[in-house]
């Protein structure tokens, strides 16, 4: 078996201009990155720079225009069955209650339903949501929100954990208790994490180490940092470490023209 969970090698996406179809848009161009098993990885990048196409093409959502996606050392064909997708927005159905919510995979997977229900309160206790496996959608909090879509993954065991700015829309100390509870689930089976951020600081207080892409179109990565601060790490406790200062300096310099590069094409299309 291979030592890395997922590889995207030499992925390119180009895609045909909404403004205009006669003309092509490269979103992705020539871009390697690879994931060991066991490894928590973040990519950050300027807004709209192909950070969640990325993502995509993990998971099999997404045929790249070039370039092979291997997991585990295999080919991947189709979609990722070895991944779980924790999605920017939220993907919970309003119509059922959290526990129904949680169950939903493994009822697709053919589990029975007492199982799967089993399975579901034991993951919605170890998200902090224990006695609230009744409640809606619309009856939870953001973070509470969050914790259900958390559990709705990680109930499923993948192999390969994708997160595509899972917290942005919380307020600080939400995003915050809900990094730390990641980073405990993640230190408890070590799966593999691509963690897509544009938040630079959440980026090394999380991962072992940080990819940085270009601004786009034609997206790269333009830099890749160890992130060789002390596990266990408590996200804001961390940021006050000498090391982390550093880690921010050195990132920041790489990532620093990209995003005003994605800043200057942004009110470029506003305009």
């Amino acid at each position: 078996m291979s030592d890395y969970a997922l590889e995207l090698l030499s992925i390119s996406c180009t895609f045909h201009s909404k403004d205009d179809p006669g003309q092509r848009y490269t979103a992705v161009a020539d871009t390697t990155l690879r994931i060991r098993a066991g490894e928590f990885v973040s990519v950050v990048g300027p807004t709209g720079c192909g950070k969640s196409t990325l993502l995509n093409v993990g998971a099999g959502l997404l045929e790249p225009s070039s370039g092979t996606v291997n997991i585990f050392g295999k080919t991947l064909s189709g979609v990722n069955a070895r991944a779980g997708y924790m999605f920017q927005t939220e993907a919970l159905m309003p119509w059922r209650s959290a526990i129904d919510n949680v169950m939903v995979g493994l009822q697709y997977r053919g589990v029975p339903d007492a199982e799967a229900r089993k399975q579901a309160e034991a993951w919605l206790s170890r998200v902090g949501l224990s006695g609230f496996g009744d409640r809606y959608p619309h009856q939870l909090s953001g973070g509470m929100r969050k914790r259900v879509a958390l559990a709705q993954t990680l109930v499923l065991d993948p192999d390969i954990i994708l997160m595509d700015e899972p917290f942005s829309a919380l307020d600080i100390q939400t995003r915050q208790l809900m990094e730390n509870e990641v980073l405990e689930l993640w230190s408890a089976k070590k799966k593999a994490v691509l963690f897509i951020t544009h938040d630079l600081d959440e980026a090394i207080a999380m991962s072992d180490r940080v990819v940085v892409l270009s601004a786009g179109p034609a997206t790269h990565p333009i830099g890749e940092f160890a992130i060789d601060l002390a596990r266990p790490r408590d996200v804001a406790e961390v940021r006050t470490q000498p090391r982390f200062v550093e880690l921010h300096t050195q990132i920041w310099e790489v990532l620093r023209d990209e995003v005003l590069k994605g800043y200057a094409q942004q009110l470029k299309k506003a305009a």
